[in-house]
This record gives C-alpha cells, structure tokens and sequence, in this order.
C-alpha cells in the first residue's frame, strides 16, 4: 500500500531518498552543535562526554552516507551528478506543491 500511496503522490521511490537526506542532514546539524558545545564546557567530564557523542555521530554520518552513495542517492564526489539528483528532489517537491 506505501508503493501505491508513493506513486499517488507523485514520488514513486522518493521516500527513501528523502529520509536518508534528512537524517544525514540531522546528522551534520548534530556534529556541527556537538563541536560548539565542546569549545562552550569548562568541565572536562563533559568534554570527554561530548567527544565521545561527537565520535557517535561522525560514524553515524559516514554510515548514512555510504547507505546514500550506494544507492545513488549522494554523490559527494561528482558535483554533476549530485545536481542531477538534487534537481530531481526538488521538481518532485515542487509538483506535489502544485497538487
């Protein structure tokens, strides 16, 4: 019943893409946020703490990512392709707007 609802609305196997994105930007905002917090402690147990949430997140983003590369949907080394990609996201979001 998800293919169909998908296809319904315009995004055929977009879902994936679109959860994948979103997580791995969630990701980033989360190291980004981790790192400041680590130059804002003056605890060095927290520090450490936080390093260590830092290392989490770091490999959870590389893991988010070679899921993402593997299977098209990320090409952070070939600029051309990732447009292709990300023009594509952004058409489909535009026509279910449209709906």
């Amino acid at each position: 019943m998800t293919n169909f609802l998908q296809n319904m609305a315009g995004m055929g196997g977009m879902t994936d893409q679109v959860i994948a994105t979103d997580f791995l930007n969630s990701a980033k905002s989360g190291i980004r946020n981790t790192t400041f917090a680590i130059t804002e402690t003056a605890s060095p147990e927290l520090r450490a703490a936080l390093r260590e949430q830092l290392r989490y997140a770091v490999e959870t983003h590389g893991l988010i990512s070679d899921y993402m590369v593997s299977k098209g949907y990320y090409h952070p080394q070939d600029i051309i392709e990732q447009s292709k990609v990300n023009l594509k996201a952004a058409s489909t979001a535009l026509n279910l707007s449209q709906r």
